[in-house]
């Protein structure tokens, strides 16, 4: 684990594969760290990518700032890290609110990503219900904490298929929700509920781009993967079998393969 001093809070990030490869940036998930990638470092870094994985302000081991979160902020933070790794673009990626912060950066910094990666995620605005949901959540989270909630989603995070057959995964999924800070997350569940609507902007991305999704997901279903596909010029699109919202984790081998895929074909003219 390195750390840097970047934007007021200290940066908690993995930094594996040759510092002369290209970039690979991933950016986790709610209410997750990044530890959710470490089946796919070995994996990039066998298709000639160095990987850089940060752990976002609030989650893991980067400081807390409670209040807002807005999603500028993450992208900042993310495009800070690229200069103090001296990292001037680089494909990007993320799982569900990750994968929308991996939109922010494209919008804010569309000149940095040379590939995107989209998995289990949307690009809708919020809905007036769902800022009300979010926001509830956030005064949830502060006042219980996070395991009744961990508890409550962990069958909707990891499909219950794999919960049965790979128990491990399902305890991977929950120390990282039962470990994130209430303070962190209720600040980006507030600053979630603000993100822009991405939709045209994924019209006119004309880098390489893959969409991936769990067939069994309910939180993005596999329609919303299928319109983000439609929507973005030049993108792939995978379906993993039988997995929920984290088929990174609940079928790596699979998911892994098609990260493979992309990387050394659509993506090979980013090296």
């Amino acid at each position: 684990m390195a750390t840097a001093s970047l934007n007021g809070v200290s940066v908690s990030y993995t930094d594996e594969g040759d510092r002369s490869a290209p970039v690979l940036l991933l950016i986790h998930g709610h209410p997750f760290d990044r530890s959710m990638w470490e089946p796919q470092l070995a994996a990039a870094v066998a298709a000639g990518r160095r990987v850089v994985a940060p752990d976002l302000r609030g989650y893991g081991g980067t400081s807390v700032v409670p209040g807002v979160t807005g999603f500028e902020a993450f992208a900042a933070d993310l495009a800070a890290l690229l200069d103090h790794l001296g990292v001037a673009s680089a494909v990007v990626g993320g799982l569900s609110m990750g994968g929308q912060i991996a939109m922010e950066f494209c919008r804010l910094h569309a000149d940095r990503v040379q590939g995107l990666i989209l998995a289990d995620t949307f690009p809708r605005a919020e809905t007036p219900e769902g800022k009300v949901f979010r926001n509830n959540l956030a005064d949830r989270l502060l006042k219980e904490g996070m395991d009744g909630y961990a508890a409550e989603v962990i069958d909707k995070m990891v499909a219950p298929a794999t919960i049965a057959a790979r128990p491990e995964v399902a305890a991977h999924v929950l120390r990282m929700m039962r470990s994130t800070s209430p303070e962190g997350a209720a600040a980006a569940l507030r600053g979630r509920a603000e993100r822009p609507d991405y939709c045209e902007l994924l019209s006119r991305t004309a880098v390489p781009a893959w969409v991936v999704v769990g067939s069994d997901d309910t939180y993005t279903p596999v329609s919303d993967a299928e319109f983000m596909h439609r929507q973005l010029p030049h993108s792939t699109l995978t379906v993993i079998e039988g997995a929920g919202h984290m088929p990174n984790l609940e079928y790596p081998a699979e998911f892994n393969a098609a990260l493979t895929a992309y990387l050394e074909g659509p993506a090979a003219s980013t090296r």
